[in-house]
């Protein structure tokens, strides 16, 4: 069984930083391609950066393309959220997401079959 689990949420003003962790365990983790999604209060989930097995694809989501930055360390099972600039708007529930045997990035909630609890992410003004 594949367990995700996310860490590194947080309150922070606008314009701060914050690192989102993932550990993924279970199976090989270099065979997962990796996602993060958020979902704000009355929302619907959306895609926010996804990144091949390798960390040699990524793709981001227009709204934080230039901010955030996603990557992975595969000796250590993990795959990480760089988030700088934040603004109110990211404030959201992020979920971290695994798929195993794909290694391009995927865009769409419905390609990953192992997500993650969530961890809360909050932007004050």
């Amino acid at each position: 069984q594949v367990q995700v689990v996310e860490s590194g949420g947080g309150l922070v003003q606008a314009g701060g930083s914050l690192r989102l962790s993932c550990a993924a365990s279970g199976r090989t983790f270099s065979n997962f391609a990796m996602g993060w999604f958020r979902q704000a209060p009355g929302k619907e989930q959306e895609f926010v950066a996804a990144i091949s097995w390798s960390g040699g694809s990524t793709y981001y989501a227009d709204s934080v393309k230039g901010r955030f930055t996603i990557s992975r360390d595969n000796a250590k099972n993990t795959v990480y959220l760089q988030m700088n600039s934040l603004k109110p708007e990211d404030t959201a529930v992020y979920y971290c997401a695994a798929e195993e045997g794909r290694y391009a990035p995927l865009l769409y909630g419905y390609e990953y079959d192992y997500w993650g609890q969530g961890t809360q992410v909050t932007v004050s003004s």
